[in-house]
């Protein structure tokens, strides 16, 4: 029994579409688990908590971009959580690198490392960030 090729083509037609549906639903869902998640949530107040950092990306406002599924400095697990989230201000952008643990009592995250890289090669340690120095006149 020979099947007509336009019915082949169709068949074809169909399952690419529906096999890039399924993919981009499936990557949709994974993009927001990661940005609700509590490590992720715990990283940007760092970001936001830090004036210099804030200044340096020219933010607000602040464009959180979704993170890159195959780079290798992501990995999360159940205990752990290192994220790479890329960011964008009006100035300029960079990637934002964290380090988060879970407390196996509590089952809360808490951020042990958060430093943000600009494009430009500047680094600044959200987590014992330089002060800005202020001059007040009178």
């Amino acid at each position: 029994m020979r099947v007509p090729t336009i019915k082949l083509q169709q068949l074809t037609i169909f399952s690419t579409l529906l096999t890039g549906g399924g993919i981009s639903t499936m990557y949709y869902l994974i993009q927001k688990k990661l940005s609700n998640s509590e490590y992720h949530k715990l990283a940007l107040e760092k970001l936001e908590g830090c004036a210099l950092a804030m200044d340096s990306l020219g933010a607000p406002p602040l464009k959180i971009h979704n993170i890159h599924l195959h780079d290798r400095d992501n990995r999360i697990d159940q205990r752990t959580a290192q994220v790479k989230i890329p960011l964008t201000g009006s100035r300029t952008g960079g990637y934002l690198y964290t380090s988060s643990i879970r407390d196996p009592d509590t089952n809360r995250w808490s951020v042990k490392t958060a430093v943000l890289r600009l494009k430009e090669g500047e680094t600044i340690n959200l987590m014992n960030p330089p002060s800005i120095a202020k001059e007040f006149t009178e």
